[in-house]
């Protein structure tokens, strides 16, 4: 086991595992998904990506047992994404990260079939149509979710930055040309109710920033110690649904 909600990311609990407590696991809209780049339908009707994170309060960052998460203030829209394919715009609820043993595998989602060493999600709600983030969890159009790759390159050493006053903008690249899909979350309780931004142009981090995450621990200390790695899950199905690109490839 290496989680304690019935589910984590081992031989017993992993992935393949989740239909069994979760049956919307096999579901027509799961992620992650591959994305194949000369499939995905550019669409000139996708606005630009509004990203505005210049105002936005980090509560904690914690281990919660699968990943690193940051959470945020969520009481305004200050802290949003707009543009893209949204009406309305979503607020920034918390970011995490999913990684792997080694370089040639831990992002969620892949392109062309090639994954990348780690992937960030920033996950949004729907603040307009829905009271609560759980009641935006459970509606198809809930959530919004920034997928970004990582991949590593041998880069300076950056300062800390100050917490409370982190900006997540400077985890985002200059780019910010996207696919967009119908998907779902990628952890249980799995569900159908995010529209998934994937950001093509990946960030670089150094082998060092990688290495704090593989040190990190699935479980608390009073158990086994158990390496946090390899929390992720496959490429999903696609199910007929169309991958749509904000630009020209």
């Amino acid at each position: 086991m290496t989680g304690h909600h019935g589910w984590g990311y081992g031989q017993d609990d992993g992935p393949s595992e989740w239909y069994k407590s979760y049956p919307i696991a096999q579901g027509n809209r799961q992620s992650p998904i591959d994305i194949a780049s000369a499939k995905a339908v550019y669409d000139p009707s996708l606005k630009p990506l509004n990203i505005s994170y210049e105002s936005c309060t980090s509560l904690n960052i914690s281990n919660n047992g699968h990943s690193v998460m940051v959470e945020f203030e969520d009481t305004d829209d200050k802290t949003a994404i707009s543009g893209g394919p949204f009406e309305n715009p979503f607020r920034l609820k918390q970011f995490h990260f999913h990684w792997g043993t080694k370089h040639s595998q831990g992002s969620e989602h892949t392109v062309d079939g090639k994954p990348f060493p780690s992937e960030l999600h920033l996950v949004h709600w729907n603040a307009r149509k829905y009271a609560t983030f759980g009641e935006a969890a459970a509606a198809p159009d809930g959530l919004a979710v920034v997928g970004v790759f990582l991949e590593v390159r041998i880069t300076k050493i950056g300062t800390k930055a100050q917490f409370r006053s982190f900006n997540p903008k400077c985890l985002l690249p200059l780019s910010l040309d996207y696919w967009t899909y119908p998907g779902s979350l990628t952890t249980p309780p799995l569900n159908e109710s995010v529209t998934w931004i994937v950001l093509k142009e990946p960030i670089r981090i150094s082998e060092k920033q990688l290495e704090k995450f593989r040190t990190l621990l699935f479980t608390s200390e009073e158990d086994q110690r158990i390496q946090m790695v390899n929390n992720f899950r496959p490429p999903q199905p696609l199910r007929g649904r169309v991958v749509r690109a904000s630009f020209k490839a």
